[in-house]
């Protein structure tokens, strides 16, 4: 019985998400930007996700920050951090960034001995920078247009480019290679959670200063990924 009330609202949102789906790929024509050519299937889809933060991720984030001592959150971000950095030391060097690379791998040597597996950030004391790339970035730095902007279930904002960088970067994240399974599931749980626990007060700003949460989300990542891809310095866009 327990279970049954708790799948309840999940079909519910399935639901809503289903007709939302069918109603917004009808309007898309609506919608004039370039970069969003399904704007209606996205708006779907980002109230999808909205509707299962809020009766999933946001009270689970919640609850653990509750319960979680500040140096054990910190700790464990910093954990799921240095194994990123692996990940960034993989396509740093797929750029021909050499001494980014290098410094990814620095990260992890030293945040895994004298850090403790990572749980402290020792290496971002001793200003070894922090890079964060992934495929979607390496795939840009080849010079690959983006693609349409694209909302997908539980990631939330993508591009037709980090959707395929999604899938490779899974292939090179340590926690998928963790065995027993049920060790690598509570892994990946515990990321997502500390990952959203962290984003809390972000999300608050978003939802009290953003007219249209959703557009100002869309321009944001975009903005953003734009930036990751020419490490900060991008060039002036056409129409600029």
């Amino acid at each position: 019985m327990k279970g049954e009330r708790l799948l309840k609202p999940l079909r519910i949102l399935l639901l809503s998400l289903l007709a939302a789906v069918l109603s917004g790929c009808a309007s898309t024509g609506e919608y004039a930007d370039p970069r969003d050519p399904i704007e209606g299937f996205n708006r779907a889809m980002y109230s999808f996700n909205e509707g299962l933060d809020d009766i999933l991720m946001k009270p689970l984030a919640r609850g653990y920050k509750a319960i979680t001592p500040a140096p054990v959150d910190t700790g464990i971000s910093n954990f799921f951090g240095n194994l990123a950095d692996v990940g960034s030391a993989i396509n740093n060097l797929l750029q021909f960034k050499l001494e980014r690379a290098a410094t990814d791998v620095g990260r992890v040597l030293v945040n895994s001995t004298i850090g403790l597996l990572g749980f402290i950030d020792v290496a971002s004391n001793m200003n070894m920078q922090k890079y964060g790339e992934d495929f979607g970035q390496t795939m840009g730095a080849w010079g690959l247009d983006p693609g349409p902007y694209i909302v997908l279930p539980l990631f939330g904002p993508s591009s037709g480019r980090d959707t395929v960088g999604l899938v490779v970067d899974w292939y090179t994240d340590p926690v998928r290679y963790v065995k027993p399974n049920h060790w690598r599931n509570s892994l990946i749980g515990l990321r997502a959670i500390d990952t959203r626990a962290d984003l809390l007060s972000a999300s608050r700003v978003l939802a009290e200063a953003a007219l249209d949460p959703y557009e100002f989300q869309r321009d944001a990542y975009l903005q953003k990924r734009r930036n990751d891809v020419y490490d900060g310095a991008p060039p002036p866009e056409a129409d600029e």
